[in-house]
Parts: structure tokens; C-alpha cells; sequence
């Protein structure tokens, strides 16, 4: 008995490669960063040399500013952490967006592709995109591949076929995005956030300046003078950090607008060589 030939099962059609996330998780990230930042505090800054006979009461030594800033009190600590958030995570974005970029110049990337495409040489733009790597050539790969698999299909009339394509781009696209975005939400809030924190351990150093100056019965200028440059120095670490964090996110954003306005301009190239050459 002959045994019927079996055809094999259709394969599934490939995934767009989406790139890695971020290196840096802010769920354990955020932490360990706090628990440096109050080693800093309690082991550097709070160091007996940094004080008068080695006593926290008796405040800082004159000029030295290790003690100055221990004594803003135990906000330091949490403020601290932010600018460290900051440092760590567009340091992070920084590396990201550059391996997002590939591995040479994007502006000369765009043209060698678009170059191609001119000359309708797809598998030679598919091999500049495994040679530039990175989110872009991942998202540009995928669509050009699309344009070889539908300038072969027969059952799909020209608007059908452009529709496809970008879908195709599109959701390519929409997968590289949060790697590209992911971690800038953070250095967005502390940008805000530690202007606040650090009004709150001013208000509390205030508090306490004024509450001292109470019991004492007496007014001391040179007492509260000291209790109010105390209070400050939260004020001065939270302006900062957040002014550190708002260059950070512009400086960051443009970086992936950049990126984004590179893929959407080669992508339109790819839709307008198709309806041409389809």
C-alpha cells in the first residue's frame, strides 16, 4: 500500500525582531541606590572628623561642607538618591539609544538606503540593515522584507499590498518604541519631584529652626541663622537634581525623536518605491 505524500504545514510567518529593553531594572535599581546614598550619608558625610570634637550636636567644622550637608538632615539622603536615579538611568538611556542607533551615523544609514531603494536594489538595503543593526535597522529590515514578500504575491491587488506594508512598519515600530522610551518616565517625575522633596526638608528644617528658637525664650540671630542655612541646603540639593534632570529628559527625548523621525522617513521612501515600482 503506498503511503500518501504529506505536504508540509505553511511556517509561520517571522516576528519582527524587536530589540533588548533597557539594561537596568528600576525595581532593584531604585533600592540599591538608596541604600548607597545613606551609607554616603551616615558614613561620609556623618564622619566624626567632619564635626567639632567629633559631635553631631556641636555642628559642622567651619568650611567643611561634608558636615555642612549632614546636616540639611534625613532628607539629604532621599534627595541624594534621586540625583543618583538620574545619573544612573541617562547613563543607561545614553548607551541604549546609542546601540538603538546601530553602528554607524544614521543621517548616512538614511541615505545609503534610500540611495537603494532608488535603484530598486532590496536585497542590497536588507544587508545595509543587518550591517547598521540596532532599532532602526531591525524596523527598516522588516519592512523591506514585507515589500519582497508582497512584490511576489499575486492574490492582493496595489492598495491591498501598500495597506500591508505599513501595517507591517507600523507594528515593527510600535514593538521598538518602549525600548527606546522606557526608563525616561522616571527622569521625567524627578525632574519634578525633587524640587518638592527638597521643599519639604527645607519646611522641616524651618520647623525645627523656629521651634529651637522657642524654647530657647531668647532670639539668637547667629542660632537661627545656622538653622536656616541648614534648611537650605535641601533646597540646593533638590534644585539641582532637578534641573540636572530636565536637561537629562530633553536632552534624552530628542535623541529618540530623532531616531523615530529616521525610521518614519525611510519607511515612507520604502511605501513610495513600492507604489512606484508595484
Amino acid at each position: 500500500m503506498e503511503k500518501k505524500a504529506t505536504t508540509p504545514a505553511p511556517k509561520a510567518a517571522a516576528e519582527p525582531k524587536k530589540s533588548k529593553g533597557g539594561l537596568l531594572n528600576p525595581a532593584w535599581v531604585i533600592p540599591v541606590l538608596f541604600v548607597i546614598a545613606l551609607c554616603i550619608y551616615i558614613f561620609l558625610l556623618g564622619a566624626p572628623d567632619h564635626f567639632i570634637d567629633g559631635d553631631h550636636e556641636k555642628g559642622p567644622k567651619p568650611g567643611d561642607y561634608y558636615g555642612i550637608v549632614y546636616k540639611g538632615g534625613p532628607i539629604v539622603p532621599i534627595l541624594m538618591t534621586c540625583f543618583l536615579i538620574v545619573l544612573v538611568f541617562t547613563i543607561e538611556r545614553l548607551i541604549t539609544l546609542g546601540k538603538a542607533s546601530g553602528t554607524s551615523s544614521i543621517d548616512e544609514f538614511v541615505r545609503k538606503v534610500r540611495s537603494l531603494l532608488d535603484k530598486n536594489q532590496i536585497d542590497e538595503a536588507i544587508k545595509e540593515c543587518d550591517k547598521q543593526k540596532g532599532s532602526i535597522g531591525n524596523v527598516i529590515k522588516t519592512g523591506l522584507e514585507k515589500y519582497k514578500s508582497l512584490s511576489t504575491d499575486t492574490e492582493m491587488d496595489k492598495e491591498q499590498k501598500l495597506a500591508a506594508l505599513s501595517k507591517e512598519i507600523e507594528e515593527a515600530t510600535t514593538l521598538e518604541m518602549p525600548m527606546l522610551q522606557k526608563n525616561l518616565t522616571i527622569i521625567a517625575t524627578l525632574a519634578s519631584a525633587s524640587t518638592l522633596i527638597a521643599l519639604l526638608g527645607t519646611v522641616i528644617g524651618m520647623i525645627k529652626a523656629f521651634a529651637a528658637l522657642g524654647a530657647s525664650g531668647s532670639p539668637d540671630s547667629a542660632a537661627l541663622a545656622t538653622g536656616i542655612s541648614e534648611a537650605l541646603i535641601n533646597t540646593g540639593l533638590g534644585i539641582g537634581t532637578a534641573a540636572i534632570a530636565t536637561i537629562s529628559y530633553a536632552y534624552l527625548n530628542s535623541k529618540v525623536d530623532d531616531l523615530t523621525y529616521s525610521i518614519d522617513e525611510i519607511s515612507m521612501s520604502i511605501q513610495q518605491n513600492f507604489a512606484s515600482h508595484n
